[in-house]
């Protein structure tokens, strides 16, 4: 399952992150996600906006707690349905604009949530895993404090946040941040495998950001 997803690419991939909020167009983004989505998703985006500007979340628990109950409320939905393809990486906005998508979407969307919010991407690990309970392959982000730190799970199957020794029903494959993608050990971090554009989903939805601030929208809605 694993080469189904990794594979070769030599495409230059440019910043996903402009220079925080501050450059966030939210009325330009309000505007366009109505006009695409229908007007409940404006209301979708302010409640995204007030978490990514809220001043009170200080810490990293805060912070991981607050993103994972937001978009757990967003429902699940499979690509198949919802955008006619099998296997579909949304931007944080389609989700937000469609209120739906599967656990991929679920794991992007929190991902780049949080490091809006200032958590550092080495912090940060997309994890491809196996739910051995529901016997199907799945997606959750793994929160390191330290490197040599037990993860903890933000999980759109069960939205209590918990350290991965706690998850004996997930079984991990490989996991990846902006930069890096590792391949899983028993222990341990996993064995580093190189840059992260060897995903070729993830290099479409990185392909689908702009890296201009957001007078011209730093997601692409297309």
């Amino acid at each position: 399952m694993i080469k189904r997803f990794i594979v070769i690419s030599l495409s230059v991939v440019l910043p996903l992150w402009a220079d925080g909020n501050k450059a966030f167009d939210w009325d330009k983004l309000e505007i366009q996600l109505k006009n695409k989505y229908g007007p409940r998703s404006g209301l979708r985006l302010r409640a995204w906006e007030k978490i990514l500007t809220e001043p009170t979340l200080t810490t990293d628990l805060n912070k991981l707690k607050r993103v994972n109950r937001f978009f757990n409320l967003l429902n699940f939905v499979d690509d198949i349905l919802l955008w006619g393809k099998k296997d579909y990486w949304a931007t944080p906005l389609e989700f937000i604009g469609v209120n739906g998508g599967d656990c991929e979407d679920f794991s992007i969307a929190k991902y780049f949530s949080l490091l809006e919010l200032g958590i550092p991407e080495n912090k940060l690990r997309i994890t491809y895993v196996k739910a051995l309970s529901l016997k199907q392959f799945h997606m959750v982000l793994a929160y390191y404090e330290t490197p040599s730190s037990i993860p903890l799970i933000l999980d759109n199957i069960n939205p209590k946040i918990l350290p991965s020794t706690q998850r004996r029903d997930l079984l991990p494959i490989y996991s990846f941040n902006g930069e890096n993608l590792w391949l899983s050990k028993a222990k341990g971090q996993g064995k580093l495998a190189g840059k992260s554009s060897r995903l070729q989903s993830w290099n479409k939805l990185r392909n689908r950001f702009s890296a201009a601030s957001l007078r011209t929208p730093l997601y692409s809605l297309d």
